[in-house]
């Protein structure tokens, strides 16, 4: 380990009604990758955005190369050399991969902008990186994991002293992951200080050098990874023994109430069968591309069907729209939350309202005493943090929007709800609520299906487990048969033995 770069001295952050940080203190060294650890709202955002000179601190200091800083801006701090990629992505969609890479700090030649230079470093750094892909590339035809090596790319371009990286995995690949894990031993080689921001232990494990745990946003404390166990990582975040992961609660499963038989889709899944009962919860396991989401959101109704039928409660139904689906007593918590869960730029009350917004409304205006008593209905049982139901949803921890989205779900009272990585991209003890909230549904006798890539998840939460491979369902398994080595072969397209 080298030189301290960066050092973090007792920083306070104010908002209106709510202290965000409350005397963080941190420390980052040249050739390290440092873990950035707490639970969604404990201030890991609020901490990258004052790095970033997105927001001043209120109080206290920032060291950057042995003197006092005070980033003015985003601009400010990124001349500085801090720079960070984001789990979403914040590019220019319609320009290409050289403009993306330059934007803000351009190359020029007698005052004009150097295109030829540009374009000719854009593919020197994709070529160290080792990525095929052609500098004039539209960045709206690259996928999540090239967009994230873009983004990458960028921050090399301004020669970046300190990286810092939110959730950069979130989306990627087993394989695309061993990419970014290449990527970063380079930086680390080549004396760059990493921030690694991840709620996946097993990354920290593999990538990581030390930690810092945020809580409340509050510092808890920091450590070497090598020597300090989960347990101990995990008690420090949640500030309590997290025995249950899993709080799985056997219920009296019901009579069937759904069943769909044959369902296809051109490119997309073929000769998809399963049914679901009345308190199950029925697992969807496959690697990217298996097209669980695909069935899910043709069930659903927001896609067509080529081919198959679907059965509610002993009946045949076409379902051509996700109004008809909420109108036979669905829900759909997709998995991109930010652009398909919630509506960022309104309020909690507006987002957890909307799909009843009808049965609150009388003569086309919205009764607001319904509206208000609604929102505290469902945002208390989902035990959402905010400071109020007026703020934007924008305002919200990424483990709080989920949250919001499950209130909303929650509010149109249905007798399915189909879940689409319910726990992607949110912390170990929010990810805890979640479970015991889907337990909870299921005791109740809601029909829970529930797709995860999360195989720990599957395992400890699932009654039954559907696996699918490259559009098709390769096995089902009951809880009792269902383990790793089977669903992952099942996964994979291997032949294994099952009694379902």
């Amino acid at each position: 380990m080298s030189d301290k770069i960066l050092e973090l001295q007792n920083i306070t952050k104010y908002f209106p009604g709510i202290k965000a940080l409350d005397g963080i203190n941190l420390n980052i060294r040249e050739g390290e990758v440092h873990a950035l650890i707490g639970e969604n709202g404990a201030g890991k955002s609020t901490l990258v955005k004052i790095l970033t000179g997105v927001y001043t601190p209120t109080t206290g200091k920032i060291i950057y190369q042995g003197k006092e800083y005070s980033f003015k801006n985003a601009i400010d701090a990124q001349e500085a050399g801090i720079t960070a990629i984001h789990q979403e992505a914040s590019m220019f969609p319609e320009l290409s991969v050289m403009e993306n890479i330059y934007m803000g700090h351009h190359l020029k030649k007698k005052g004009a902008l150097d295109w030829k230079e540009m374009r000719q470093k854009t593919k020197d750094l994709l070529q160290k990186m080792e990525i095929d892909i052609n500098p004039d590339t539209p960045v709206k035809n690259l996928g999540v994991a090239q967009r994230h090596m873009v983004e990458i790319a960028k921050a090399l371009s301004i020669d970046a002293k300190v990286v810092i990286m939110d959730e950069p995995t979130s989306a990627l690949t087993l394989r695309e992951v061993e990419d970014l894990y290449k990527i970063v031993r380079q930086l680390k080689k080549e004396n760059k200080a990493i921030i690694f921001i991840s709620h996946k232990f097993e990354e920290i494990q593999e990538i990581c050098d030390c930690f810092t745990v945020l809580r409340d946003g509050q510092y808890i404390g920091e450590g070497n990874v090598a020597e300090t166990g989960i347990d101990q990582i995990v008690n420090m975040m949640v500030g309590r023994s997290l025995d249950q992961m899993f709080p799985k609660v056997d219920v009296n499963i019901g009579e069937t109430i759904l069943e769909v038989e044959g369902l296809s889709k051109a490119g997309s899944f073929k000769d998809v069968s399963f049914e679901l009962k009345k308190g199950e919860i029925l697992g969807f396991f496959g690697l990217v591309g298996a097209g669980r989401s695909e069935v899910m959101r043709a069930i659903f109704g927001i896609d067509s069907l080529d081919a198959g039928t679907v059965r509610l409660k002993g009946q045949d139904v076409v379902i051509n729209s996700a109004r008809e689906a909420m109108q036979k007593g669905l829900a759909y918590v997709p998995e991109d939350r930010q652009t398909q869960g919630v509506i960022l730029e309104q309020s909690l009350t507006s987002n957890i309202t909307l799909p009843i917004i009808d049965k609150i409304s009388r003569l086309g205006k919205v009764d607001a005493k319904a509206e208000k008593a609604k929102t505290a209905e469902f945002g208390r049982m989902m035990e959402i943090k905010a400071a109020g139901w007026h703020v934007n949803a924008n305002t919200l921890s990424g483990g709080n929007q989920q949250k919001v989205v499950l209130a909303k779900w929650l509010a149109t009272e249905p007798e399915i709800l189909i879940l689409d990585e319910p726990t992607k991209g949110i912390d170990v003890g929010t990810k805890a609520a979640v479970h015991e909230f889907i337990s909870e549904m299921a005791s109740k006798g809601l029909a829970v299906i529930m797709v995860s890539s999360e195989l720990p998840e599957i395992l400890g939460m699932s009654d039954r487990v559907v696996v699918m491979h490259e559009g098709h369902k390769t096995k089902e398994f009951s809880r009792d048969e269902a383990d790793s080595d089977v669903i992952i072969k099942a996964a994979t397209g291997h032949t294994v033995e099952s009694n379902a």
